[in-house]
């Protein structure tokens, strides 16, 4: 069974873009985001770095499996911006993005049509100056023990080649694990035959 477990990202924030139509100036960003937190805060930014412009049409989407998009057209008539640049995340295949068209107006009105593709263009333009990335999606174990059984613990870890996120070693030990995801099963079944050692996704 063939299990999926990369995905397409952006390694860092794209530089600023600048396409023109009819005087309208729209100025193209894309960043590489994990939360809700991090896409407001990114937004912010722009609105002080543009206050004069009018519309701060974006998209955005996240995760892996259960995949969470948005797309926001800030007072341009109904899916005549957040649409179009969400079609192009998807057109390249990217998650854990956001996108941004900042839009300064240039005094001749553009019509549907034309606000589809100058918002489309910007997006597109701001994803080909971005590094895309592969990234794989990992599953973070908890493993459980007694400070006696580390060396068995910690010889399966050297063995399976995994990450360590983090430790606490005491009287009681853990230790956090990620693995590939289609790895994963493999690493439970394992760790959970070895005897007074627990193990538990988190």
């Amino acid at each position: 069974m063939n299990i999926e477990d990369t995905y397409k990202t952006l390694a860092q924030p794209s530089n600023e873009i600048l396409f023109k139509e009819k005087n309208s100036k729209f100025y193209g960003y894309a960043f590489p985001v994990l939360t809700e937190e991090e896409i407001k805060h990114n937004i912010e930014k722009l609105r002080k770095q543009h206050y004069g412009a009018v519309h701060f049409c974006y998209a955005y989407q996240l995760g892996t499996d259960t995949i969470y998009f948005r797309a926001n057209d800030d007072g341009e008539p109904s899916n005549s911006a957040g649409l179009p640049i969400y079609g192009q995340i998807q057109s390249f295949g990217v998650t854990n993005v956001l996108i941004v068209v900042v839009r300064y107006f240039g005094g001749t009105k553009l019509g549907v049509s034309g606000l589809i593709t100058s918002y489309r263009t910007s997006a597109q333009k701001a994803l080909e100056d971005s590094e895309i990335i592969e990234k794989t999606i990992n599953i973070h174990y908890l493993v459980s023990f007694d400070y006696k059984n580390i060396n068995k613990v910690m010889r399966l870890i050297k063995e399976k080649n995994l990450d360590i996120i983090s430790q606490k070693m005491d009287e009681s030990c853990q230790i956090e694990i990620a693995v590939r995801k289609k790895n994963a099963q493999l690493i439970l079944t394992t760790f959970s035959t070895l005897f007074e050692i627990n193990i538990k996704k988190i």
